[in-house]
């Protein structure tokens, strides 16, 4: 994704280097037209080419990003004995990388775990089946399901509450394929843009928190034109829907024992992340973690409480959800941080940053980047601005990420949540089909950015 954005930037002619390092230490390889830096980005572009073809080949994202990681670090270390500092630097830049992902791997374990947990203890079941039962007209399901994930995926993230939504969706209007692509489109608009104003929304707002770039409540900034974004595409949609009343049976799913408690559990570790942050300067994951204990201690409680004879009996086990989080995912972010990193330690990083930022302007490169995570998944796009890090006013940083954060939303492939609903939708939600709604989403998307300049401007 961004090694495709890098690897044009190189072409275009009369770009000055700046003399800030990518990695904020002073100092890159500035090997940017070397053979070997020109075969990094190629590497890059080949495995994030089979990322993006992940639907259609079924090899898992994390795979290709992993061994392109490594072969480009290669590179970097036989084009570091070529500098006479880089040798010196090579360590302070892995060592950076490696911060920057052990940060977001023990925050986003711990957050997995917990979702895991919820899921076992048939929480959201208990919610899709609850919703299933009310039998909702089309045009009001519509309006609920989206609005639900406008608000739960602040909390739960983009990916679970869009899979959430969307199996109520199918479970309502599996017969109605004109409903459910319409209102799968819907939710993975609110679902992004409800992640958009909250750390814990998407991977991209998690990274900025994390960065120290705005604090846990400075993202609520981002409140109104986050509803902005989805509301304008969602009435424009819901003229799609037809106006008739599904007929649906389902049964009653019942939350297990001690669910209710989880989720309290998981609102005060997040309570505990933010306090970490806010009051003592500490890390997020750090409170994350100590979040996790609270978990674990009621694990051991439900154990040791539960009669022999109750279904639940020794059923529970902490670290069963720890070996169902999403491995997958976990070791894609791995393989792109040090891709990116790798890449912006040759140079190629400074490049893009005195293109876009010096010479477009902080604020047409943050909505052009925006754009471009609809074609390239955020996570890159943000980590790359991070590891430039542009100097830009508050409102800026705000703006980049809510136009990294909703602009997923205006293709299918755009998103986790996208992908993953093409996924339990297939054939019925399609790329295609949400293309067709493509420049409602983007009269949201200029709305969105337009609302934060007059309420944050």
């Amino acid at each position: 994704m961004r090694s495709f954005l890098i690897f044009v930037l190189t072409l275009l002619p009369g770009f000055a280097f700046a003399s800030a390092s990518a990695e904020g230490s002073g100092f890159n390889l500035d090997m940017t037209t070397h053979f070997m830096g020109f075969l990094a980005l190629g590497i890059f572009v080949v495995a994030y080419s089979v990322v993006m073809a992940e639907e259609f080949i079924h090899l898992r994202k994390s795979k290709p990003v992993i061994l392109a990681a490594g072969a480009i670090w290669i590179i970097v270390a036989i084009l570091a004995k070529n500098s006479p500092e880089g040798s010196h630097h090579l360590e302070e830049v892995l060592q950076h990388n490696l911060v920057e992902y052990a940060s977001l791997f023990l925050f986003l374990l711990v957050a997995m775990t917990y979702i895991n947990a919820m899921t076992e203890r048939n929480v959201f079941e208990a919610l899709r089946s609850w919703l299933v039962r009310k039998e909702f007209g089309y045009r009001k399901l519509f309006w609920i399901t989206g609005i639900i994930a406008f608000f739960l995926s602040p909390i739960a993230d983009n990916l679970t509450t869009a899979l959430l939504m969307g199996a109520v969706v199918l479970s309502v209007g599996g017969g109605n394929p004109r409903f459910v692509g319409v209102a799968c489109i819907n939710i993975v608009v609110a679902a992004n843009a409800g992640g958009a104003f909250s750390p814990f929304g998407d991977i991209t707002t998690l990274m900025v928190w994390q960065s120290g770039h705005a604090d846990f409540f400075e993202f609520f900034k981002l409140f109104i034109p986050s509803v902005v974004n989805f509301i304008i595409p969602a009435t424009i949609m819901s003229f799609a829907v037809p106006d008739e009343n599904p007929k649906i049976v389902s049964d009653v799913v019942s939350v297990k024992r001690g669910a209710f408690v989880i989720c309290i559990l998981f609102l005060c570790t997040i309570a505990t992340a933010v306090s970490f942050e806010q009051f003592l300067h500490l890390p997020p994951f750090l409170g994350m973690m100590t979040g996790l204990s609270y978990l674990l201690f009621f694990g051991y409680f439900l154990r040791m409480t539960s009669p022999e004879d109750h279904p639940d009996f020794g059923q529970f086990n902490i670290f069963n959800k720890v070996s169902q989080a999403e491995w997958d995912t976990l070791f894609f972010f791995f393989g792109v941080i040090f891709c990116v990193g790798g890449l912006g330690f040759i140079g190629y990083l400074e490049i893009m940053s005195v293109t876009l930022y010096d010479g477009w302007g902080a604020t047409n490169a943050n909505i052009a980047m925006g754009v471009i995570s609809a074609l390239i998944d955020n996570i890159p796009v943000m980590f790359a601005i991070l590891t430039m890090n542009p100097d830009m006013p508050h409102y800026q940083w705000l703006l980049i990420t809510l136009t990294t954060g909703v602009g997923g939303s205006l293709l299918s492939i755009g998103s986790a949540a996208g992908v993953a609903l093409m996924g339990q939708a297939r054939g019925i939600y399609t790329f295609f089909g949400h293309l067709k709604w493509s420049w409602a989403i983007a009269l949201g998307y200029a709305a969105s950015i337009y609302t934060h300049y007059l309420v944050n401007g």
